[in-house]
């Protein structure tokens, strides 16, 4: 069973105009369709099993262009996501993101990381697509 999944996106951006939008967790719900809205540390998210309030953490470093995301939810449970913002030149970038499986239990796990990984796709596009307008 495959435990993670890696894709990436060319974006005719700057490198600090992607890492300053990428990294604005209130930016999050215009993209990354699980964040239904963002204030400060915490976020609402959708799941399979409805909307739930987390608690989240963001960790930037600007001059890498690694983003980072920590979601602890209720229960303690944590999610992480991990990225990184390459410049290719001086209007171009490529965004990688390492998809993990959720925190869920074991049984829960098959094919949730298949349906994550259709979505992430959907998601880059659309951040692309925000970032090149």
């Amino acid at each position: 069973m495959k435990t993670f999944d890696v894709q990436s996106v060319q974006i005719e951006t700057p490198f600090q105009e992607a890492v300053g939008y990428i990294s604005d967790a209130a930016k999050l719900p215009e993209w990354a369709s699980a964040f239904q809205s963002v204030d400060g540390c915490r976020a609402r998210m959708a799941t399979p099993a409805g909307s739930v309030d987390v608690d989240l953490r963001v960790d930037v470093c600007t001059e890498d262009g690694s983003i980072d995301w920590t979601m602890t939810f209720p229960d303690k449970s944590t999610a992480r996501a991990f990225s990184r913002v390459v410049p290719l030149s001086p209007r171009s970038v490529v965004y990688t993101f390492v998809l993990t499986p959720p925190p869920v239990p074991l049984e829960q796990l098959e094919g949730a990381l298949d349906r994550q990984s259709a979505t992430l796709r959907q998601e880059l596009d659309r951040l692309r697509q925000i970032l090149e307008k």
